[in-house]
């Protein structure tokens, strides 16, 4: 940044830990239509190949050894998707506090104005009262 300070997410996504980077690009990678096409893919050369045969069945149907990756794959996911959840929900409980107490800056602001605006404006009036009292004496 310009004035050498940094922003509450750039201070909060220094503080992450590499488990909790990593954490967090999992699931956001898990959650992504690029994710779901390559996995889809896989699944349907997985069952051909098993159909086919050219191989050998490694993973006839019902395909067992398929569904316990699956398995596994979930047992893993979940917990990772959760832990970026929860971070997620302290970055949006930072990021109110943060737009809170601008706001309260900003109102405290706004109230310094409108006080100095009111200064300003009663003294023009005082003003434009004195010099109507001077041309009322005048004529």
């Amino acid at each position: 940044m310009a004035n050498g300070k940094k922003n509450w997410y750039q201070r909060h996504t220094e503080s992450l830990a590499f488990g909790q980077r990593l954490a967090d690009s999992v699931a956001s990678g898990m959650g992504s239509w690029r994710f779901i096409i390559i996995q889809t893919i896989i699944v349907a050369v997985w069952m051909l190949l098993n159909v086919v045969a050219l191989v050998g069945h490694w993973d006839p149907y019902p395909y067992i050894l398929l569904n316990l990756l699956f398995s596994t794959q979930a047992a893993y996911a979940a917990p990772i998707i959760m832990m970026a959840q929860n971070r997620q929900n302290e970055r949006d409980r930072v990021q109110a506090n943060e737009d809170f107490r601008t706001n309260v800056e900003a109102k405290k602001e706004i109230e310094e104005l409108q006080l100095r605006l009111n200064a300003i404006e009663a003294d023009k009036l005082d003003k434009i009262l004195a010099l109507l009292e001077k041309l009322d004496k005048n004529s």
